[in-house]
């Protein structure tokens, strides 16, 4: 069987950083209910940014995130609405 690895990183402000941690780690569960998911981790690290002068690759990788963290709650969402059909 083969399998692949996903990569996701988020860029998220240092005191939303648990609450965004805690809701992923919740749309990890639930889709280990429906799926099969292999190992993984969620890993934090701190860094600073030193200001804007122009739109940055960072602000890129934000904007990214910010679309990325939609879709997980769409999804989540969905989840939700196809466990509740099937229940």
């Amino acid at each position: 069987m083969r399998y692949k690895k996903i990569t996701l990183e988020l860029i998220v402000a240092a005191d939303e950083a648990q609450e965004v941690i805690a809701a992923l780690n919740s749309s990890l569960n639930q889709l280990d209910e429906t799926h099969a998911v292999f190992g993984g981790e969620i890993e934090a690290v701190d860094f600073e940014h030193r200001g804007r002068q122009k739109k940055s690759a960072l602000d890129h990788t934000m904007a990214a995130g910010e679309s990325v963290a939609g879709a997980l709650r769409t999804a989540r969402e969905s989840v939700v609405v196809a466990l509740r059909a099937v229940v």
